[in-house]
């Protein structure tokens, strides 16, 4: 199946599509948008079988799974940050998060080419205005309109290198069932810089606020730095698999008596991928190695 306009339309007259449900689904659907993979199939990865796809061939975005990411639009990063509302400096101080040059109107940032999708770090050349911000940077994510729990999802992309480029493909709770707690993050890409290899990180109560490192919760793997990689993540009700280009870098488990603080992966994930520029990776020190792309040709979800 080539484009997700072709294979939605097809789950459409297959009633395969969130709403719909039925016994010979890999799947149960919540609130329209969350596949949810069925019990029975979640420790049997051979079984898995494709339940969406995007291939970027259509030339826009598919708004109905998809939203461009910005910080002065994206009411989620607006709720985080929302001195950005009524200050046009107030960027800086959040200048280290990965949101703070994420921009939606720019159309620069999110552009398509050769059945891509590029997200991409530019330089902002007029900062006359409100919006004075250095640079301009694409990002899309799936919130409030795709999320799933468990199976397996494959995202394969081209990432240009700059100092002070950080693309990242990575998932977060749709809606955080455990209050009072770091509900989790799944990274299954960041690369830093010019780096040969990429980190993939698991994120939690258990390590952020606990301190605790055992489990191991990351990794870092090589790859061609020159042309695409598939980033992907397995993942079952009591571990994370993670790969690149179908190598098994680490694997992040469930251990006994770590409650919800060590395991929060029990709940539905939305996906973020997006180009983003300092913070980690540190500052933009050779701005003439911009604008870079982190093409992404297409992403995958096997349940």
């Amino acid at each position: 199946m080539k484009s997700s306009g072709v294979l939605f339309a097809l789950l459409i007259a297959m009633k395969l599509i969130p709403g719909c449900t039925g016994p010979g689904l890999p799947y149960e659907v919540v609130d329209d948008y969350m596949f949810v993979q069925k019990e029975d199939r979640r420790n049997d990865s051979t079984a898995w079988e494709l339940v969406w796809e995007d291939e970027f061939d259509r030339n826009a975005l598919d708004t109905a799974h998809w939203s461009k990411i910005g910080l002065y639009t994206s009411e989620r990063l607006l709720e985080n940050f929302p001195d950005v509302r009524t200050d046009k400096n107030a960027w800086r101080k959040i200048r280290n998060n990965w949101s703070s040059y994420m921009c939606s109107t720019n159309p620069e940032v999110v552009q398509f080419r050769d059945g891509n999708i590029l997200l991409r770090g530019i330089i902002h050349k007029d900062t006359s205005g409100w919006d004075n911000r250095p640079y301009h940077t694409g990002g899309i994510w799936t919130y409030q309109k795709f999320a799933f729990q468990y199976g397996r999802l494959e995202v394969r992309a081209r990432l240009d290198p700059a100092y002070g480029a950080w693309p990242a493909i990575w998932l977060i709770p749709q809606k955080k069932i455990y209050p009072d707690q770091h509900n989790g993050e799944i990274d299954i890409m960041e690369r830093l810089n010019h780096d040969p290899f990429v980190y993939q990180t698991i994120h939690s109560h258990w390590n952020l606020n606990l301190k605790l490192e055992s489990p191991q919760r990351f990794t870092t793997a090589q790859i061609d730095t020159t042309g695409y990689n598939v980033y992907s993540i397995a993942w079952y009700p009591d571990k994370i698999s993670f790969a690149v280009n179908g190598k098994i870098s680490f694997e992040y488990g469930r251990i006994p008596g770590g409650g919800t603080f060590q395991w929060p992966f029990d709940q539905p994930f939305f996906l973020i991928v997006d180009q983003q520029l300092e913070g980690w990776p540190g500052d933009v020190t050779r701005p003439e190695e911009l604008p870079i792309d982190m093409a992404v040709d297409w992403v995958r979800l096997y349940q």
